[in-house]
């Protein structure tokens, strides 16, 4: 763990009371108990973790890790390693998948675990009346057989990540017999898993209160009990960890973070993580301009504004690749050229006496200094001669608006690719047939789409190179940067950074 301790005088006074609605139920000096409270960035729409938008959201993995087991594990550095699946692979002509399931796993109701759960599961999330967002990924294999322990399925499309979506967003082994028994309606109201934690109490948009599960398969966790609280204010998160009513918080303003990690009794770590902050494009009104995109482009300082907004947390980015995805080209470059910027849009008839106008729409505290960071952006973009208007929305609304492909000429977004695989970055961000995407254009889906299933590798990873290049040369979309995540813990825990971003509850532990 790496753990910062430089000062940053900044004169930020102290942030907003706390709010009182557990006052009283929880304890507030938890870790010194067997206790971690943790203030939570977002709420928890759903407990399925394999349906709805909720299912594909980076940040609420830290919760369904921690009541689910996965297909496969992932360790804090993204490595792969065994889950409920032991073993796993592919036969030599890549026709036909096997999977070693673990045994003696048991449901949180004390029921066995077993490989038609997993094979129920894999169906289910292939099944597209289900609602499975990854479901053209599930759908790849089928006929399955078990034998044993083992499970077997025919390749129906040859799909290169299969199996590390097993350990990414949605690959969860989900609970045959109970689930069949109580339907969606009853697992929402008590689900279970076979996780770490168990849930013991719920309340929407207030906390989820877990327990440890004493049948768990793994290493018992350092706590048992674990209260998110669902605190999707920074500010209100800031007075969380300073006030003591929380052990743990994250995703902070980095002067706050500089600021609290100087204070006596509390630490912390910024590393970076697998999410990249970026500017979808849809191709709709202005966007289909050329020179618009290529002009909203140059005319961000990328660095200025991680520099100045983000003091510094932050790895400027030029493609939809971070520097640990396989596919990251650092020769890609779009530089900042408001110059040209200018240049490319009088070309166009626009100026800053007749600016081009559109809608830019952001979530504001789902991470540090989102909307900040856009209304720099647009002043930015203003005085090139583009003129355009902030519309704030919750996370949710922004899952609704992109299944639907009715985002806004620009919509901010931060995108988590914990597998770190280009397809899973660029091409559901890009690829116009993907639920993910808003941009859909026949020339980038032409070179994309036989990607999808390019068995040499060498050759697969090379051409998402050469798609990344295309996209900065047309100005598809607006890469900004790389995030460094900020978590505040009392100096009495130690806490394990993860690079996929999740805060499992299963990184921290009492010093």
């Amino acid at each position: 763990m790496t753990t910062f301790t430089r000062r940053q005088t900044l004169g930020l006074g102290a942030a907003a009371l706390v709010s009182g609605i557990l006052a009283g139920r929880l304890p507030v000096n938890a870790a010194e108990t067997d206790t971690l409270t943790i203030a939570f960035n977002v709420n928890l729409p759903s407990f399925d973790p394999t349906v709805g938008a909720s299912a594909v959201n980076p940040t609420i993995q830290a919760i369904y890790r921690s009541i689910f087991s996965q297909f496969i594990g992932q360790k804090t550095d993204l490595s792969f390693e065994p889950g409920i699946l032991t073993d796993w692979g592919w036969n030599e002509d890549k026709t036909k998948v096997w999977m070693d399931v673990r045994e003696g796993v048991t449901w949180h109701d004390g029921s066995p675990l077993t490989p038609e759960d997993v094979v129920w599961s894999l169906e289910r999330a292939a099944n597209p009346e289900t609602g499975n967002p990854i479901q053209f990924v599930w759908s790849t294999i089928g006929n399955f057989s078990v034998d044993g322990n083992k499970v077997t399925a025919d390749v129906l499309r040859f799909e290169p990540t299969l199996f590390m979506w097993m350990a990414f967003l949605t690959g969860y082994v989900m609970p045959k017999a109970y689930y069949e028994k109580v339907g969606a309606e009853g697992f929402e109201k008590a689900p279970i898993g076979s996780g770490p934690y168990m849930v013991e109490e719920y309340e929407g948009n207030a906390f989820l209160k877990l327990k440890a599960y004493p049948g768990y398969y793994g290493d018992k966790p350092a706590f048992d009990t674990v209260i998110f609280k669902f605190v999707p204010d920074t500010t209100s998160r800031v007075a969380e960890i300073e006030s003591g009513s929380s052990d743990v918080t994250l995703e902070i303003p980095y002067e706050e973070y500089d600021r609290l990690i100087a204070k006596p009794g509390l630490s912390g770590v910024a590393e970076p993580v697998s999410d990249i902050g970026m500017i979808f494009l849809n191709n709709i009104d202005v966007m289909n301009d050329k020179n618009v995109r290529l002009a909203a482009n140059y005319a961000i300082n990328k660095q200025a504004i991680i520099d100045r907004l983000l003091s510094g947390y932050g790895v400027p980015l030029d493609t939809l690749e971070a520097p640990e995805y396989s596919a990251f080209d650092p020769d890609i470059k779009i530089p900042y050229d408001p110059d040209l910027a200018v240049k490319l849009l009088a070309e166009s008839g626009y100026s800053t006496d007749n600016p081009v106008k559109f809608t830019i729409q952001t979530t504001r505290g789902l991470k540090p200094k989102d909307y900040e960071m856009i209304q720099a952006i647009v002043g930015m973009w203003r005085k090139v001669g583009i003129e355009a208007d902030i519309e704030v929305y919750e996370i949710a609304k922004h899952y609704e608006l992109r299944a639907a492909d009715q985002l806004a000429p620009a919509a901010f977004y931060n995108w988590g690719n914990a597998i770190g695989d280009p397809t899973t970055s660029t091409g559901f961000a890009m690829f116009g047939p993907s639920p993910h995407s808003v941009w859909n254009t026949d020339d980038l889906d032409g070179m994309i789409g036989p990607l999808w299933g390019e068995m040499d590798e060498e050759k697969r990873i090379e051409g998402w190179k050469a798609v990344s290049k295309y996209i900065a040369e047309q100005g598809y979309v607006i890469p900004l940067l790389q995030y460094v995540q900020p978590i505040v813990f009392k100096d009495t825990l130690t806490v394990e950074p993860n690079l996929s971003g999740a805060l499992q509850p299963t990184l921290v532990a009492p010093k």
